[in-house]
């Protein structure tokens, strides 16, 4: 059965070519978007669904997020609160509490997670492992993400778990080797946390090559606390995205310019950690593809919501609302290598959403209002 969206007040399509269109329709058939254009020559279709004049953007691509976790650590968000620094250490809090809990109750929590997001827009989102820290526990996690998500990422690098503190060049060892050989049938990414207290650039190569030799795409959290060799070992090994860049020097950015890596910024962890915003300006005017993701784990971002982060964008982080947008859509889909998501052209997937709003605008405008009147995903409504 097609699907007709029409009477849509404004169009915003992520798509270079088309831009944003007024007065518009999308025709959808079998999942994947059969026409775009002018309502008044819209083809005909079995079903129709009237925006009445709302506006239409592609569904949200969330291309960094940590959803297969137990527990909580609003205790650590309180005391951050109340001036004590972040530091990453409370990630070996969560790794015990999701080791202790079984599988059903992490793919309900993680689940429960998806649903949050899909009724905010996400119609994508990367799930990463990395609260396991064990050959078991890190494949177990994977198994359970693949159940929410085509895109898996491999993050057994995420830190130095406890059992390992004094021995960190062993635990490189387990994950580039056993544990990667575990991990990789339910994953598509590998991704490294390179950064003091986690992993050096060396180590993070180490692991980053292991995972490219294995077949995965890479991916890496990037010089978020302090300035390092993140982003510059990113472009060297031609990942996809390196995500936070909050500490750039402009060598930093120039490789990120002259690649083809995504820098993935992600404000919701510097609205929680109360640390200062990555200048998505300075990226954006240097030629960098930016992507905006939610970064959603239970320690530093323990939000769903792409809305929120395109209003912190755009007030902390000197985006224009357009420009947002195209980040949270466009953007995460580059960040994933995908070109059949983020966007609303013919042959693209069916995955949009009507706003409760004229204008894209107001995302940014109308900040912490669930403004998301009707998600289609696959060209089905949720």
């Amino acid at each position: 059965m097609s699907l007709i969206v029409t009477n849509i007040g404004e169009l915003f399509t992520s798509d270079d070519e088309l831009g944003i269109l007024h007065d518009a329709a999308i025709v959808v058939d079998a999942g994947r978007i059969a026409w775009v254009g002018s309502a008044a020559q819209a083809p005909a279709a079995d079903e129709r669904l009237d925006a009445d004049g709302r506006a239409v953007i592609p569904g949200f691509v969330d291309s960094h997020a940590h959803l297969v976790f137990a527990g909580d650590r609003a205790a650590e968000f309180a005391a951050r609160m109340n001036g004590e620094a972040y530091t990453g250490g409370g990630i070996r809090t969560t790794v015990a509490a999701t080791r202790a809990a079984s599988d059903d109750e992490l793919l309900t929590a993680a689940g429960r997670l998806v649903t949050e997001m899909r009724r905010q827009g996400t119609t994508t989102v990367e799930v990463k492992s990395g609260y396991g820290l064990s050959v078991e526990d890190e494949a177990r996690s994977l198994r359970i993400a693949s159940r929410l998500t085509a895109e898996t990422t491999f993050l057994g690098a995420h830190v130095v778990p406890a059992e390992y503190r004094d021995r960190a060049d062993d635990y490189v060892a387990l994950v580039a080797g056993p544990m990667l050989e575990a991990a990789a049938p339910h994953a598509r990414w590998v991704d490294v946390f390179c950064e003091r207290g986690a992993f050096d650039g060396d180590q993070a190569r180490e692991i980053l090559t292991a995972g490219l030799k294995a077949g995965l795409g890479a991916r890496i959290h990037a010089n978020q606390l302090t300035a390092g060799p993140g982003v510059r070992l990113a472009v060297e090994l031609g990942a996809a995205s390196a995500d936070h860049c909050t500490h750039l020097s402009d060598a930093d950015v120039d490789a990120l310019a002259g690649s083809e890596t995504v820098a993935t910024l992600l404000p919701g962890a510097e609205f929680s950690t109360r640390s200062p915003y990555p200048d998505a300006r300075r990226l954006l005017d240097a030629g960098v593809t930016v992507a905006l993701a939610t970064d959603c784990n239970p320690g530093s971002s323990y939000t769903s919501s792409m809305p929120f982060c395109i209003a912190l964008a755009v007030r902390e982080m000197h985006m224009t609302p357009a420009e947002a947008v195209r980040a949270a859509t466009a953007g995460g889909a580059r960040a994933l290598r995908r070109d059949d998501i983020g966007v609303l052209r013919p042959g693209a997937r069916a995955d949009l959403m009507v706003l409760d709003a004229p204008s894209h605008l107001h995302l940014a405008y109308r900040p912490g209002v669930p403004l998301i009147r009707q998600v289609l995903h696959d060209g089905v409504p949720l």
